[in-house]
Order: structure tokens, then C-alpha cells, then sequence
């Protein structure tokens, strides 16, 4: 079963990037070596709940970043959230990395390492507990957590699908 996704408009969020890591990349070739860098950026609108990742690759650090950006606000993805955590846990996966993400109450802020906590900031959770599980690889936890992400149901939501009221629930 096809989930069709409507694109999200990037003009109209109040988007702040962040760059989550900067990888120097060799190209070795006939005459030598080709130096450039690859920038992985998450963007976000915390008051929005939206949230986007992209990879950029250039000679130069801005302008890697600059494309990362952009690249970026090509996948921006719409999350369900409560006041300021999220609704339930879930587990995101992508290749052998794992991503818990766990709601935690009122106070506790966010507990994430690098590649979660700036997608958990980017897209407005004051308030989650998290767990990356299996590879360190920035690109695969932040795809993971991605999934998590997605996989986010509201109670709403939930109700329309098992036929209930949300008041059954």
C-alpha cells in the first residue's frame, strides 16, 4: 500500500539550518588528487513541526553546505506531535542503523547525540528521550531517525483507522 505524501512549500516555513557534519572526500585520478567536501544539513521550522535533511557536495565548505540547504528543502516532512514531545515511542531503521525515540515528560529536554538532537531541535521537541542503536554513521542515524519520525501517529489519526472516536481511545 502506496502512501501518497503532498510536497511541503519551503517558502512558507520560518526554516533554520543545521549543519550536522562535514566530511572531507578524495578523488584520486590520473593526474593526481580532487579534494571536495560533502555537507549533511538538517533544516527546520520548530514552531511548525517540519523538518528536512539534504547532502551537498562542492570544492568549497559554504558552498557544500549552500547545497545541502537546498537539497534539504526538497525533503521537508510534516511531523505529528504533542505540546512538546511525541505522542508514543517508536523505532526508526535504516540499513543496520536504529533510532529509539522515547516521549519524556515536561523538564527533561533532549537526549540525543549529534545527528538526533539536531533533527529532535530542528523540528521542535523540547522534550524526548533517545537511543542510537547500531552504526554511528550520520547519514544512516539521521535516516533513521527519519523514520521514526514518520511513523508518528496522533491519536486523531489513530482513530480513523481502527473506525473508533477519539474519546474510545
Amino acid at each position: 500500500m502506496a502512501i501518497l505524501k503532498k510536497k511541503l512549500d519551503s517558502g512558507q516555513y520560518n526554516l533554520k539550518d543545521q549543519v550536522v557534519s562535514i566530511n572531507r572526500v578524495t578523488k584520486v585520478v590520473k593526474g593526481g588528487k580532487n579534494m571536495s567536501f560533502a555537507a549533511l544539513v538538517v533544516v527546520g521550522d520548530p514552531g511548525a513541526g517540519v523538518v528536512g535533511y539534504g547532502s551537498g557536495k562542492a570544492r568549497e565548505v559554504p558552498q557544500a553546505i549552500r547545497k545541502g540547504i537546498e537539497a534539504a528543502k526538497k525533503n521537508l516532512v510534516r511531523v505529528n506531535l504533542t505540546h512538546t514531545s511525541i505522542p508514543h515511542q517508536v523505532l526508526g531503521r535504516y540499513g543496520s542503523g536504529q533510532v529509539l525515540l522515547k516521549p519524556a515528560p515536561e523538564g527533561t529536554g533532549v537526549i540525543a547525540g549529534g545527528a538526533v538532537r539536531a533533527v529532535m531541535t530542528s523540528v521542535g521537541v523540547q522534550n524526548v528521550l533517545t537511543k542510537s542503536l547500531g552504526t554511528a554513521n550520520p547519514h544512516n542515524v539521521i535516516k533513521a531517525t527519519f523514520d521514526a519520525l514518520v511513523q508518528l501517529r496522533d491519536k486523531a489519526e489513530v482513530a480513523a483507522m481502527r473506525g473508533k472516536t477519539v474519546q474510545e481511545i
